[in-house]
């Protein structure tokens, strides 16, 4: 029989077979698109000249399409779900603020509460970053207000690598740098007496157990440092060793994690703020505890109706048991694959610096597969870790109908072209990783709401990091994430662009740290 333009029907092959088809004069799926004449098999009038132009793109094509639908099911996380992983991450930080060595350690960080907002003066803060190394000069002025002066160094490979002693001398000798050429110029009425000492504040962002607010013993190393001769000791101590080297006229005052500092900085600026989030090549999460409600600090004399920050470090949720979490093979790929497996379970799913990682391995599947790039040579995507997360950004960004964005990347990169179809394809399996990512972090956003009882009256979320940052939507499909957990009371939870924790938190820190201990409160500790 013929094929009508529109309907089913079948034809005979030359072979003997039968074969039946069904036809739409409109494309059955947005995704992929494929050219009309080969959708719309009406087109032609002879059934044998039809079979031998199905092209291949159009077979490919359809496959994309059944994988997009195969993968919109391995990322999608419904509301029930959602809630179901909350309540774990829930027992999880409640089993750290129990006893010590837990998978998420909730850290006390000796920060108690929260600033007044009439914090004053003039203090120091150093960061020692990924990159580089900020040494900051805050003005505090009250009422949420500040100045900052800062300058940065950059570390070399060598630096980060070497004797651990080395790495904070040349710390120190930044920080001299810094007070010699600028501080000298007269910024401000900043004036040191003599035998005076500068309160400072040391932003290291790398887990650490701490005693007190001016002591941490570095657990290990994170974020490509290896500094010999450091894990296993107090870093605190050995800055101050490099202050007194260089005789600086400063105290280390506080040793703060960059969350820590971006929960403080965000509430003097903005008091609803209750909770701070980083959601970029790591993630983590701090908020203000009871002390009351950590058992693991009964007898250390600390009055239970005060208030302590929390440094969560819950990138660690899940870790090693994998019961909670929805990961897929690709996830699993990712971290047997990493240089700490089975740990960090959380920021791999959620983190900048894994997104990309988990794109790549299934596009380099649908390679293996026949599905994507027939023909080409795709050795350049066969590297792990060779698709950044900026890349997926860019994908979802792309404004133009021939997604140009997504060519160029591929073309300049990778040295492959793609089809309209791939392309597509491409975008939306972005939008399925970023979006999972967002929904995964509403979820440990609400578990500490829901444990602190912060949904009634509302608060914000002080957030930072590149994915929050910069990633399309990210923001959007956290809140979306917070609605389908908690309803329309989920609205009352805001996210906001966090201060800078790493200079101004640092300061304010240092500020509230020398006021408690100038009043005699907790000075042990």
């Amino acid at each position: 029989m013929v094929l009508s333009r529109r309907g089913s029907g079948s034809i005979t092959l030359p072979s003997g077979q039968t074969l039946a088809m069904h036809t739409r004069t409109h494309e059955e799926d947005v995704l992929p698109h494929a050219t009309k004449k080969y959708v719309a098999f009406g087109f032609y009038e002879d059934p044998v000249r039809l079979i031998s132009e199905i092209s291949l793109p159009v077979m490919i094509a359809r496959t994309m399409s059944d994988h997009l639908r195969r993968l919109e099911t391995l990322f999608t996380l419904t509301p029930q779900r959602m809630r179901i992983i909350v309540e774990a991450f829930k027992d999880t930080l409640e089993a750290g603020l129990e006893k010590p060595d837990q998978i998420v350690p909730m850290f006390p960080t000796y920060v108690f509460g929260w600033p007044t907002g009439k914090e004053h003066g003039e203090f120091l803060a150093v960061d020692l970053g990924g990159t580089n190394l900020r040494v900051c000069l805050v003005t505090v002025q009250g009422d949420g207000k500040f100045e900052m002066t800062q300058s940065k160094y950059r570390l070399t490979e060598e630096q980060k690598q070497e004797d651990g002693q080395k790495l904070f001398d040349f710390c120190a000798e930044c920080l001299k740098t810094f007070i010699d050429n600028s501080l000298s110029e007269g910024h401000g009425q900043f004036q040191v007496a003599e035998g005076q000492k500068i309160p400072l504040g040391f932003t290291f962002s790398y887990p650490c157990l701490q005693e007190r607010i001016d002591h941490g013993v570095l657990i290990r190393w994170t974020k490509g440092f290896g500094a010999a001769n450091t894990e296993g000791r107090d870093v605190a101590a050995m800055f101050r060793e490099s202050l007194e080297k260089y005789k600086l006229p400063v105290e280390l005052t506080a040793l703060i994690n960059d969350t820590t500092g971006t929960l403080i900085a965000s509430h003097y600026v903005d008091p609803r703020t209750k909770i701070a989030c980083i959601f970029g090549t790591g993630c983590n999460a701090a908020y203000m505890e009871h002390v009351k409600d950590i058992p693991k600090l009964n007898g250390l004399g600390i009055d239970g109706s005060a208030d302590i920050a929390i440094n969560c470090e819950w990138g660690a949720f899940d870790s090693f048991e994998h019961e909670h979490l929805p990961r897929t093979k690709y996830d699993i790929i990712v971290d047997e694959s990493s240089n700490k497996p089975g740990e960090q379970a959380f920021e791999k799913l959620i983190s900048g610096r894994y997104l990309g990682e988990v794109l790549r391995l299934i596009i380099c599947e649908l390679i293996d597969e026949g599905v994507l790039f027939l023909g080409q040579n795709t050795y350049k995507l066969e590297n792990p870790y060779v698709f950044d997360t900026a890349f997926l950004s860019l994908m979802e960004s792309d404004p133009t109908d021939e997604l140009l964005m997504i060519i160029g990347i591929f073309s300049h990169f990778f040295a492959v072209e793609t089809t309209l179809a791939e392309r597509q394809f491409f975008r939306a399996l972005a939008k399925l990783i970023g979006r999972r990512a967002a929904r995964l972090s509403a979820c440990g956003i609400a578990a500490i709401v829901s444990k602190m009882g912060y949904l009634e009256e509302g608060c914000v979320v002080g957030a930072d990091g590149s994915l929050y940052n910069k990633y399309p939507g990210f923001a959007d499909r956290i809140h979306e994430g917070l609605f389908d957990i908690f309803g329309e009371r989920g609205r009352n939870i805001i996210t906001k662009h966090a201060e800078d924790g790493s200079g101004v938190g640092s300061a304010i820190i240092a500020s509230m740290t020398k006021k408690r201990k100038d009043d005699g409160l907790y000075p042990n500790v």
